[in-house]
């Protein structure tokens, strides 16, 4: 490892122009060799493929480039787990960095701030907390447009947070993400719920709990509806149904959708990819 990270842009060079190699375990030995220097290599890769007129270097280094980022986003979602994963909107840029690599988290904490701002230039601290909720609903499904992505409900980008808040259109989890991100931010204590098959916000603080689906903008539930819920779907009761789950668990629901979306589209390779990243967040809630 020592010596490879001394290699000069002529000895780079040389290795780049070996991946199109009749020997395959030529080829091997040299992405073998590229993928030890680590991703401080991935600017020089990318000039290599602006550069080259070769369709099969090219693909080769698309998929070196890829294999880097993917594992530097694999070790930065390990250490987002294990030093507390406290920030659900980090825990979400990571997974949005597997598609977008490029994609930095202040752009996110940028757009996520701006919905706060909207929303808070109309709250009132001194409503009922349905009331408040029903205000926020307003702002989110009225004025910004947020909405149930209906028509491509299994599609990838429905896990991206970028996406979502540039297209207004999300699954269950996603719209959750973006109404409990902006609702903390305005101090309310509306947190995520793990139903089956869908997923919901309670808004809990002492005696006061009701919950709230964003992926029908903002309706108002009671625990009842609950009930019903898990009856309907002839499942035994579970207090994780009612009340407020971990951050682990919300980036678990979206790793599994993405898992899925990628699974009925074909994307054999990216499911593997992604059942990698939720083996990493499956972990820490055993050992955890």
């Amino acid at each position: 490892m020592e010596e490879t990270n001394h290699l000069n842009n002529s000895e780079l060079k040389a290795l780049v122009s070996l991946l199109d190699d009749d020997d395959v375990e030529v080829v091997q030995h040299v992405e073998n060799r590229i993928m030890a220097l680590g991703t401080y290599i991935i600017p020089y890769l990318e000039f290599e493929w602006e550069n080259s007129f070769n369709p099969v270097v090219q693909k080769r280094i698309e998929e070196l480039v890829h294999n880097l980022q993917f594992e530097l986003t694999k070790e930065k979602l390990y250490a987002w787990k294990v030093q507390g994963n406290h920030d659900l909107l980090e825990g979400m840029w990571l997974i949005n960095t597997y598609q977008y690599p490029d994609l930095e988290l202040e752009q996110l904490s940028k757009e996520v701030e701006q919905i706060y701002y909207d929303a808070w230039l109309e709250f009132k601290t001194d409503l009922h907390p349905v009331d408040q909720v029903k205000l926020l609903n307003s702002v989110m499904f009225n004025k910004l447009k947020f909405g149930a992505n209906t028509k491509n409900f299994h599609s990838p980008g429905n896990s991206m947070l970028n996406v979502v808040l540039q297209t207004r259109k999300g699954n269950p989890i996603s719209l959750c993400i973006i109404y409990m991100l902006v609702a903390q931010k305005l101090k309310m204590p509306i947190y995520g719920v793990n139903l089956p098959n869908l997923f919901v916000m309670t808004f809990k603080q002492g005696d006061v709990q009701f919950y709230i689906n964003a992926f029908n903008r903002g309706l108002v539930f009671s625990k009842k509806e609950i009930d019903e819920y898990i009856t309907n779907l002839r499942l035994p009761p579970n207090e994780k149904f009612y009340e407020p789950c971990t951050n682990l668990d919300i980036i678990a629901r979206v790793l599994r959708n993405l898992m899925n979306a990628h699974e009925k589209l074909g994307n054999n390779d990216k499911v593997n990819e992604v059942q990698q990243m939720l083996s990493i967040i499956e972990a820490s809630k055993e050992n955890q």
